[in-house]
């Protein structure tokens, strides 16, 4: 790990308690937790629907967290604009969902937001190159996206370790996040990969919620 990384991480909501999501949250924010992670799907990019517009709005409200939202979405650059209004810090679309890429990325800059491009595992990493000098994070997509509960695909820490490399080579300063599948007991070999924000669902929102990130900083911290 290069000096002067800083480990996040970055609740998903998607595992989250709906009928509390706000009390979820106001939890996971509390104990510590560095960026919230908003998944929005469409359907169509991805089997699964989620939220949008609304629910962003509405716990933009009640948190100073920062908002890391993921648009698994095709042709993501038609929601950008309203997207940042509700209060996206961060905006990450999927390479394989825009018609152009860099345009897309372009635009969310423009919003004043920071930029985010993710793969599909399917997708190789070297395809990520030629947008690094447009983004301020890579997510590599450690589970096929749509759904959660999935478990971690085993090629993922390669992945990982090659997008990291990458980076470095760049001379660039963007962040690198893994989401899918993490658990308290495969995130220190996450890290080691070279990741240094995590999203975690199911392992954060199922069960003590202050208990499990205090428990997931502990590890990134170490």
């Amino acid at each position: 790990m290069e000096t002067g990384r800083k480990n996040r991480l970055s609740p998903s909501i998607l595992a989250a308690d709906f009928n509390r999501l706000g009390a979820d949250i106001r939890e996971a924010e509390e104990a510590g937790a560095d960026f919230l992670h908003v998944d929005v799907m469409d359907g169509d990019f991805v089997p699964s629907i989620s939220f949008g517009m609304p629910v962003i709005r509405s716990i933009r409200r009640e948190s100073g967290m920062f908002f890391d939202v993921h648009l698994m979405v095709r042709e993501p650059i038609r929601y950008l604009a309203e997207i940042a209004d509700c209060g996206a810090d961060l905006i990450t679309v999927h390479l394989e969902a825009c018609a152009d890429v860099k345009k897309t990325l372009s635009a969310i800059r423009e919003l004043g937001c920071q930029a985010g491009l993710s793969i599909k595992p399917g997708t190789p990493v070297s395809a990520l190159e030629e947008y690094l000098p447009d983004v301020d994070l890579v997510l590599i997509m450690s589970v096929e996206p749509g759904f959660g509960g999935q478990k971690l695909l085993p090629e993922s820490y390669e992945r990982l370790r090659e997008a990291r490399r990458r980076i470095v080579h760049s001379g660039r300063g963007i962040l690198l996040e893994v989401d899918g599948g993490i658990t308290l007991e495969n995130v220190s070999e996450i890290l080691a990969a070279g990741a240094d924000v995590i999203v975690a669902g199911s392992a954060v929102f199922r069960g003590n919620i202050r208990e499990n990130v205090t428990a997931f900083r502990n590890l990134l911290r170490k």
